[in-house]
């Protein structure tokens, strides 16, 4: 058995270990190549996250979903660098939103170089990631669009918040199926198509990456709270500080709602206020750790990845179905 990817995965097949360990590289080599630029500065501030590390989780999903086909197929390493070129462009924009300082245990681009710059490069990754999907052929470039389109609407979404009526926690996680699920969907549905794997396959598979990237992303809601910076290298609270009304949150004003409970109500008011006091930001998070919405916010993520694992149901058992099985759990793990 060995250990690969991102949280620790164990793959206990031996040739998928090697396709999974090739194909991961070859995404990084890919990475490296599409990141650079004439213009020095550019590929400093372009190479700046992908030099960070990360957990290269789609490209993994591409990897593994290529299995159910031909892994080694022409189409699949540059599609999983496609997805993560993308991804990581959103990351340099995030930031500027958030007015994040830290991305991935390092300086965030626009802590480190400017709004600008951070806002910028993140295009020149969205134009680098066109770049090698226009050789992937019209239909790849067709559900890369509808997806990047559906990320976007959920940003906005998110941003304008839900319509009157609409219940709060419902409008989120309507927003992140498309801010994180979309392209974590498409990261499956690219490996499964790229190696011209069979189109039931491919739209299994693709129903299971948009489960496990809505549960991918409650997870990093609730380490948001959770965690401190040494475990997820970004700054803890950031939603929090910039009043993002993630899970945890919404579950807490739901059961204000529902309770209303003078200590939920105050922890509410808190929430309120600014948070840009260090003081109170550090109150905020040491009671939103203590408080039961942070728990349902984990049973939350634990229903998502269950989803995950049933959709992977019709699949042949197999040594990449067990992998993408066991993100499901390592998904849950990181929320634990």
């Amino acid at each position: 058995m060995t250990v690969v990817g991102p949280f620790g995965l164990s793959v206990r097949d031996q040739a998928l270990e090697a396709d999974v360990q090739a194909g991961l590289a070859a995404v990084e080599e890919g990475l490296l190549e599409a990141t650079k630029s004439e213009v020095p500065f550019i590929t400093k501030a372009a190479q700046h996250l992908v030099h960070a590390g990360g957990k290269r989780f789609r490209p993994l999903l591409v990897t593994l979903s290529a299995q159910f086909g031909d892994p080694y197929a022409p189409g699949v390493v540059p599609s999983a660098v496609v997805v993560e070129l993308t991804h990581l462009a959103t990351l340099y924009h995030d930031d500027v939103m958030d007015e994040a300082e830290v991305r991935r245990g390092v300086d965030s681009a626009n802590s480190r170089w400017g709004n600008s710059v951070a806002v910028l490069t993140g295009d020149f990754l969205f134009a680098r990631a066109s770049h090698i999907l226009a050789d992937l052929g019209p239909e790849a470039v067709r559900i890369q669009a509808e997806a990047f389109e559906r990320l976007v609407t959920g940003q906005i979404l998110e941003t304008a918040g839900p319509r009157d009526g609409r219940d709060p926690v419902e409008h989120y996680l309507d927003v992140l199926g498309g801010k994180t699920g979309s392209l974590v969907a498409v990261a499956c549905r690219f490996g499964a198509m790229m190696s011209g794997a069979d189109e039931t396959v491919v739209d299994v598979l693709t129903q299971y990456g948009e489960r496990l990237g809505v549960a991918f992303q409650l997870a990093d809601d609730v380490l948001d709270i959770a965690s401190d910076s040494h475990e997820s290298g970004k700054t803890p609270g950031t939603d929090l500080r910039e009043g993002v009304p993630t899970l945890p949150v919404l579950r807490l004003r739901e059961r204000v709602e529902r309770l209303g409970l003078p200590e939920d109500i105050a922890l509410c008011e808190l929430l309120d206020s600014d948070l840009s006091d260090d003081v109170r930001h550090a109150e905020a998070l040491a009671r939103l750790r203590v408080h039961p919405a942070l728990e349902q916010a984990r049973r939350d993520t634990i229903r998502y990845a269950e989803d995950a694992r049933s959709a992977l149901a019709p699949l042949p058992e197999c040594g990449a179905k067990a992998a993408l099985t066991e993100l499901c759990d390592a998904v849950v793990h990181r929320a634990g």
